[in-house]
């Protein structure tokens, strides 16, 4: 153990000599707006969520349900879980979710990836994956259940705003602390459409982009509208609507490789990118297989877009909304490389990318003693640090730490932390073994010792006893 302690001094000393704050090298000139077909999906369907972690893009529930000259045909909502790999352009089985979904809100946190809400029944299901574990477990429901709405995280919480419950849509803002498991209720969405309306995070802000709504003679009425919510007053506002409907949409935001911008990723194929930061809108090279589709999804990994799934609606020549049409689920996944990628503000990578963590102690190894020293080390100034030993509730640390008293067996930690922007990171998970020596029986010890004596003594007043009978 004395060499291992002084190893992980060495450790501690060379983290403490290295620059905090890694500087990014960026591209020389600015490139992107182009679109390049992947690794299709192993199992076709829309109305999926998808979420990253750790690098790794998880696609997860939907429908494969498929429709054929405007009767159904097959298919119907599915739990599974397929993970991609961007730079394998691979993909893998994962476990599937523990209740099917589909047009469910997905959210991560904390390396954790929670599907809220969803089209099948009126549970409000709250589930929560853990892809370091392969599991799921169940959390604390949505108190007003509905689907078609995207969360966002936010200064750890969770924000659910607006979607379509039995009755129709709603503006609802509900918000999930996922530390507590709870959930509160904040101003609502000012205008409600009735489909789907995408939303995204930028600089402490929310902002939701109305889709369209039906007016009483039941024609398509375009609502254009940006509405923003500022999480520290509870308060709503307006920005510039986008210039095209928005529908079976997906939202994707960039800013650390890349120009910051907000993709809105519409049915039909339309690409609407909007500048938060100027309150303006331009127009990026349409989606291509999933130019007819809609009820896909999009991920975001190193600034790089991926919009993957859907569902591909067909309609005879001349046909109208209604009409007899086929539906098929897609298994595309299309990569887009956003306008400008290469020439991004630097400061950007400063305060919206999350610290990286680095677990130096414990390792991957057995130890001897049920004491084991937490070392760790982070690119970036932080405000909070915590781990979780076997995926327990976070231990809030102030730096390096002991950890007493652990139980002889395999166990698990991740580090967390917070930077004073509000970006949460995560390390790799780093299994240990405890094993502890079992204590020396002393009391055992002492109590055979004390029937010897006793047959010590005892023998002695035999042998004194027969003596004095001669």
């Amino acid at each position: 153990m004395r060499k291992g302690f002084a190893l992980v001094l060495v450790l501690v000393f060379l983290t403490a000599s290295c620059v905090m704050v890694a500087k990014p090298v960026y591209g020389k000139s600015a490139v992107g707006n182009t679109w390049i077909e992947k690794a299709p999906m192993p199992t076709a369907r829309g109305g999926l969520g998808v979420a990253v972690v750790n690098g790794k893009i998880y696609a997860i529930g939907g429908t494969t349900e498929q429709v054929s000259e405007g009767e159904y045909v097959s298919g119907g909502v599915v739990g599974t879980n397929e993970e991609y790999d961007p730079t394998t352009d691979t993909w893998y089985a994962k476990a599937p979710m523990l209740t099917p979904e589909a047009f469910f809100a997905i959210a991560v946190y904390q390396n954790k990836i929670y599907c809220i809400g969803g089209i099948v029944g009126s549970t409000g299901v709250n589930q929560v994956y853990d892809p370091a574990t392969d599991t799921w477990g169940n959390k604390a429901p949505m108190p007003t259940a509905r689907y078609d709405l995207q969360p966002n995280v936010l200064n750890g919480k969770i924000y659910c705003i607006g979607g379509i419950t039995s009755n129709g849509a709603t503006g609802v803002n509900e918000v999930y602390d996922p530390t507590t498991d709870t959930w509160t209720t904040k101003s609502a969405l000012p205008t409600v459409t009735d489909i789907y309306s995408p939303s995204a995070v930028f600089n402490n802000k929310i902002y939701v982009f109305c889709g369209f709504s039906n007016d009483i003679n039941n024609q398509i009425e375009n609502f254009q509208l940006t509405q923003i919510y500022d999480p520290e007053t509870d308060n709503w506002s307006s920005g510039t609507p986008p210039p095209e409907g928005v529908y079976g949409v997906a939202v994707a935001t960039v800013g650390v490789m890349a120009p910051e911008r907000i993709y809105i990723l519409c049915g039909g194929g339309a690409n609407q990118i909007y500048d938060p930061e100027n309150n303006t809108w331009t127009l990026g090279v349409d989606i291509p297989a999933n130019g007819q589709g809609q009820d896909f999804a999009a991920a975001v990994v190193n600034d790089t877009i991926y919009v993957i799934g859907g569902r591909i609606w067909t309609y005879p020549i001349g046909g109208i909304f209604d009409e007899i049409y086929n539906d098929t689920p897609s298994a595309v996944n299309e990569q887009y490389t956003p306008t400008g990628y290469g020439t991004p503000d630097p400061s950007y990578v400063i305060e919206h990318t999350p610290p990286k963590i680095s677990v130096l102690s414990p390792f991957n190894q057995t130890y001897k003693e049920s004491n084991v020293t937490l070392v760790f080390s982070l690119d970036k100034a932080v405000n909070w640090t915590g781990y979780s030993l076997d995926g327990q509730q976070n231990v809030t640390i102030s730096g390096n730490s002991t950890i007493a008293d652990v139980a002889n067996g395999l166990h698990s930690i991740t580090v967390y932390a917070n930077d004073t922007y509000g970006n949460g990171g995560a390390s790799e998970t780093v299994s240990f073994t405890i094993a502890k020596s079992a204590p020396f029986p002393t009391a055992t010890v002492a109590a055979v010792s004390g029937v010897a004596v006793v047959v010590v003594v005892g023998v002695g007043l035999l042998v004194y006893f027969k003596k004095h009978k001669r």
